[in-house]
């Protein structure tokens, strides 16, 4: 038995997160568990209500439980940014959730806009630092002389850099500051070298420590030490700007990809399209030793909410990374295998060409498991 949360969240949030439950309850059937779901109000309707994002007892009881099914979050009702960061990155960092994991594989049956590639060139891995670099936060914007403090800092931290002034009468002044620790990198790529022994013992760093020299430069520093205890794995240092151009070009050069924060949110999205669009592509943040949480990387869709037309592939894909994460590997391949069988047989929804319901492929891929 596995107790798990669910948050539907916002939008097509709790429609695409019941397909999943239906196609992860049908895999427990079919490979011997059982799955207790608890559901939790938490989303733009439960913050206009209250005023509440993340309750103190919300994360208290979050904390129960080992693994978390996440919908999608996002409501035009509420300013941009509230809900992202007061709910979706509040748990992140609550439950140091400090592995974001997107696989970055092309189905059979899916196109892709890279000219002369098929699924065997596109079956990688993208491990990115989910806790650390530029959103930490740490940062300010100012204008007409206010926070002079603040501006004071930045004044002698170009002095000291670069030898100059900044422009103190300027109109308005923003920075943002990034932080890489030593332990917060090293235990992200020692993931990552993990995942590669496992696979096909490759492994590329991405970063851009030949401009931001200091805080990347650790990054490189800490990865080096780690390949010490990896013999096997063969590595190598990429530049964030060249890795976009070879996912492009050589996307079967790579295995297992890691990589900084901000870095990793913006391949990741490249990684998407490449494999096929955002409805096709999960995501998981992971604690190895705590609470994970499990979702699509695509956003709630408000226009589309309670029409039962959204694409659920990308939430059942982050429910077979679920089960492989809870140790239910056969079930997780299964649910795949499900979600290929599906697309082949064109049974998918409209923005993938079809005209089946939310819903229905829920229902559809449930029953393609219980017969295989």
């Amino acid at each position: 038995m596995y107790r798990i949360a669910s948050i539907g969240g916002d939008g097509i949030g709790p429609e695409i997160l019941e397909a999943g439950k239906v196609v992860l309850d049908a895999a427990g059937e079919k490979f011997g568990f059982d799955i207790a779901w608890e559901d939790f109000d938490i989303g733009a309707d439960c913050y206009l209500a209250t005023g509440d994002l993340v309750t103190e007892d919300d994360l208290a009881d979050l904390s129960r439980f080992k693994a978390i099914y996440f919908g999608a979050i996002g409501d035009d009702r509420v300013q941009p940014g509230i809900l992202e960061k007061g709910i979706l990155l509040a748990l992140r960092f609550h439950f140091d959730q400090f592995v974001n994991l997107r696989p970055i594989k092309l189905l059979e049956g899916v196109p892709t806009p890279l000219a002369n590639k098929g699924p065997e060139d596109i079956d990688f891995v993208v491990v990115r630092e989910n806790t650390e670099d530029f959103y930490v936060g740490i940062g300010s914007r100012f204008a007409g002389g206010r926070e002079e403090k603040t501006l004071e800092v930045v004044r002698d931290i170009y002095q000291v850099k670069f030898g100059m002034d900044v422009e103190t009468d300027a109109e308005e002044l923003a920075y943002q500051i990034g932080v890489i620790t030593r332990e917060g990198a090293g235990r992200v790529i020692r993931y990552a070298f993990d995942l590669a022994a496992r696979r096909e013992k490759k492994l590329a760093s991405v970063d851009k420590a030949n401009v931001l020299s200091d805080v990347y430069g650790l990054w490189r520093d800490v990865f080096t030490d780690v390949a010490k205890d990896y013999p096997d794995v063969a590595t190598e240092f990429s530049f964030v700007d060249a890795v976009t151009m070879w996912f492009v070009k050589n996307p079967e050069w790579y295995d297992v990809v890691v990589t900084p924060n901000m870095f990793g949110d913006i391949i990741t999205d490249l990684g998407a399209m490449i494999q096929g669009g955002l409805g096709l592509a999960p995501g998981g943040n992971i604690n190895p030793q705590g609470t994970s949480m499990f979702e699509p990387i695509h956003g709630s869709a408000p226009k589309y909410k309670g029409q039962n037309v959204a694409n659920p592939m990308a939430t059942i894909w982050a429910g077979s990374l679920m089960l492989d994460h809870l140790g239910e590997h056969e079930a997780a391949a299964a649910v795949l295998a499900g979600i290929e069988q599906s697309i082949t047989g064109r049974f998918v929804t409209r923005d993938m060409g079809g005209t089946a319901t939310t819903s229905g492929v829920g229902d559809h891929i449930a029953a393609l498991i219980r017969a295989m």
